[in-house]
């Protein structure tokens, strides 16, 4: 029987499962990181931070026969080549530094749709990487022909790896803006308009394939953590997407092509297994889901997640309470960074229960939002730490009209890059079973949609100048 470890580095935290070809899985480590916001528009993490936890996460593992490594996809940094010591933090996919900067580029902008698929966003890691490359010391190391940039993936591969060689993988690469999606290699003319020396990124490689060995261990999967949960829940055809609830919430589903796809999703890479063709998703995102419950806990409008599970009174929409959680801007299919979070309708009665209500809701609200840009769905799989919400998802299956599964896998990220880890070793692991199926109840859709697109349209342009 084969033990695969799954690395799932997360933006907040760093875990370890292990799974067995039966389908066996224990979570073996799982350590948080330090949130680092020097301004306002930026979000950092400290790369040795996280190395610690990847080495402490392998050692908790014990014996295993191949390793896996999911990973954030939109955040990178700059590092030696030679040596891998960091030239800089890890610049979040949450950070938005480099949106002034983009601002002056719009007329590229198609043609940065046009290869690569995606909008001209700081969430994807061209604008970070082109801002990287302004700073001195990363300057200095491209001087003398030693630096390396790149996703977080490459920069672990190098760090914990025995060979010491970056490397990076399609899905990961197709969330950079510097890929051309219909080749899937790195495109000359994205990486000139961005200021990326092609020359500086990491070879890109299947999300299965040999990357690397640690402590002789074999690394046979790497892979964007959002496209791992898809793999993990098990969609295999149209019709079946994944939302996955961690910092922010986001769905795929599979696509026939690598088509720009319709309502401001955006296409990309799902996976790419040996021998078979890529296959391709479409993809959309909330930026602030676990976030939002996050900076509700930090200002002390919740004492903890436990307070989203039940609520006494009916849905806060319907009583005439919104939350937008635009604490990030809005992405699909609105990809408004100027938008800002707000609560609509507050009242001198309006209680910390209500506001936590709204906020569960206003998440639901936005992931409906985003799964009805993705056509007709006959089930929506679900996982993330507000998937624990019995409220959170029966709303949302309220909202979209669909049944929505909860698998009894807790860690789909994880259970997913270890069953591609398995298959790079000739292994399988079965798909995840069922804990429960919620059927969408009756109530106004379009009604509570209606509301909800008014209080979006307040938000929307918030900030801008």
């Amino acid at each position: 029987m084969m033990r695969i470890l799954a690395l799932d580095q997360g933006t907040t935290s760093t875990r370890g499962l292990v799974v067995d070809t039966q389908g066996h899985h224990q979570a073996v480590f799982a350590a948080r990181h330090k949130q680092y916001f020097p301004a306002l528009d930026r979000v950092e993490h400290d790369p040795l931070e996280i190395v610690g936890h990847l080495r402490q996460a392998i050692a908790a593992a014990g014996p295993v026969d191949a390793i896996a490594l999911s990973n954030q996809g939109e955040s990178c940094l700059a590092w030696d080549a030679q040596t891998g010591e960091a030239l800089s933090p890890i610049l979040v996919w949450q950070d938005r530094r480099s949106e002034a900067r983009l601002a002056q580029m719009r007329d590229v902008a198609d043609m940065v749709r046009a290869r690569s698929g995606l909008p001209l966003e700081p969430y994807f890691a061209a604008g970070k990487l082109g801002w990287l490359m302004q700073q001195p010391r990363v300057q200095a190391a491209h001087r003398s022909g030693r630096l390396r940039l790149g996703t977080t993936d490459a920069f672990f591969l190098q760090v914990l790896g025995d060979q010491g060689q970056a490397l990076t993988d399609v899905s990961t690469a197709s969330r950079s803006s510097l890929m051309n999606l219909a080749g899937g290699q790195w495109d000359r003319d994205l990486c000139q308009v961005f200021g990326v020396p092609i020359e500086c990124l990491p070879p890109i490689l299947p999300s299965v394939a040999q990357f690397a060995t640690i402590a002789d261990v074999p690394v046979t999967a790497n892979i964007v953590d959002q496209q791992a949960a898809l793999y993990g829940h098990g969609c295999r055809r149209m019709g079946q997407a994944k939302m996955t609830f961690g910092t922010g919430a986001f769905a795929l589903a599979l696509a026939k092509d690598c088509a720009a796809p319709p309502g401001g999703l955006v296409p990309t890479i799902a996976w790419h297994l040996p021998g078979d063709a890529p296959c391709y998703a479409r993809e959309g995102g909330v930026h602030a889901a676990g976030a939002a419950v996050e900076w509700a806990m930090r200002i002390g409008l919740l004492d903890g997640p436990e307070a989203l599970h039940t609520f006494d009174q009916p849905p806060a929409i319907d009583r005439g309470l919104v939350f937008v959680p635009a604490l990030s801007g809005l992405a699909c299919p609105h990809w408004d960074g100027d938008a800002a979070g707000l609560f609509i309708g507050m009242t001198g009665g309006t209680t910390r229960a209500d506001m936590a209500q709204a906020l569960v809701e206003g998440i639901a609200l936005r992931a409906a939002e985003v799964l009805g840009q993705m056509g007709s769905l006959d089930q929506v799989s679900v996982d993330g730490g507000l998937s624990r919400s019995s409220y959170l998802v029966q709303f949302l299956a309220d909202q979209i009209g669909a049944d929505v599964v909860v698998p009894a896998v807790d860690e789909l990220t994880g259970y997913g890059a270890a069953q591609l880890a398995a298959l790079g070793k000739g292994g399988v692991i079965p798909n995840a079973e069922i804990a429960a199926r919620v059927l969408p109840r009756a109530v106004d859709r379009a009604g509570r949609m209606a509301r909800f697109q008014d209080a979006l349209a307040r938000a929307k342009g918030w900030n801008a100048p």
